[in-house]
Parts: C-alpha cells; sequence; structure tokens
C-alpha cells in the first residue's frame, strides 16, 4: 500500500448556526447509549476480548470496519457533500518508512491502555455519564498522556 487516506474538507467559510451544539451533543448522547445499552464499553466484555475468550468485540469490531469501507467506497464514488455545502474528500498520506515504527508502536501503546484501563478513549465520557467512576482516573490519565506528547512532540521525529 503507498497510501494511507485522511478524510478532509475544503474550509469553510461559513459561521457555525445555533442548532448545531445541541445537534451534537444530541448525536453524542445517543452514541454514548449505544456503547453502553450494547456492551461494548464493558470492561468485562473487553478483557473478553483481549483474552481471546469471546468473539463479540471481534464481531462489533469487523462490523464496523465494514460499515466504514462502504461509506468510504460510497463517498468516493458518489462525492457527496458535507451538510455544510463542503466537499468531502480524501487526501493521501505519505506512507515513509519512518512511519511504519511510529504506527506500529502507537498502536501497541493505545491496545496496552485499551487493555490495561478497559476503556478507549471514545467512550470514557460514555462511561462518566454511566456512573462508571474509574472512567474518570482514565480520562486524567489520557489528558496527561495529551498533555505530555504535546510537551515532547516537536523533540520525537516526525
Amino acid at each position: 500500500m503507498a497510501h494511507a487516506n485522511s478524510l478532509s474538507s475544503e474550509p469553510s467559510t461559513q459561521t457555525r448556526t445555533a442548532w448545531e451544539l445541541p445537534a451534537y451533543l444530541l448525536i453524542g448522547t445517543f452514541f454514548g447509549v449505544v456503547l453502553i445499552k450494547s456492551e461494548v464499553v464493558s470492561w468485562f466484555r473487553i478483557q473478553e476480548m483481549f483474552r481471546f475468550q469471546s468473539f463479540f468485540m471481534y464481531g462489533v469490531l469487523g462490523s464496523a470496519v465494514a460499515t466504514a469501507a462502504l461509506a468510504v467506497w460510497l463517498i468516493k464514488s458518489i462525492g457527496p457533500r458535507a451538510f455544510t455545502g463542503e466537499t468531502i474528500r480524501f487526501v493521501p498520506k505519505p506512507w515513509e518508512s519512518g512511519a511504519r515504527h511510529r504506527y506500529w508502536i502507537g498502536g501497541t501503546l493505545f491496545g496496552l491502555g485499551w487493555g490495561l484501563a478497559g476503556t478507549c478513549p471514545g467512550p470514557i465520557y460514555a462511561l462518566i455519564g454511566y456512573g462508571a467512576g474509574g472512567a474518570v482516573v482514565a480520562l486524567v490519565a489520557a489528558l496527561i498522556g495529551t498533555r505530555t506528547y504535546a510537551a515532547v512532540m516537536h523533540k520525537l521525529p516526525h
């Protein structure tokens, strides 16, 4: 594979409308409820996955990959516009030799954190809203990790 793709859109000249924030909050809340009800944020389900004791999470992740692949294919084929009217484009990312190590190391660190904490960054807010107090620790750790990366990123090979 010579290039990976990243999603991009043209710069927007429009300002945010009053309905956008409530719409995003509603969509995010719905997504959080789906994550909780489907048990994909369950620490026990995640541990089952990492211990190869259940196919459940692999089925969820596999169907998500298939859905995303279909969506990307449709976007590239049909060429729809975003709700704001912007053109949706996929911009090739260069796959230089140094990037392989970066992705491998980053993916390993992400997987270790996911396995140890029992959550990845996306569902942390859903878990906090659900009342899982341990997710607050994961949120604080994620924020510390993000700030640490921001502080040292200029020293890292990119």
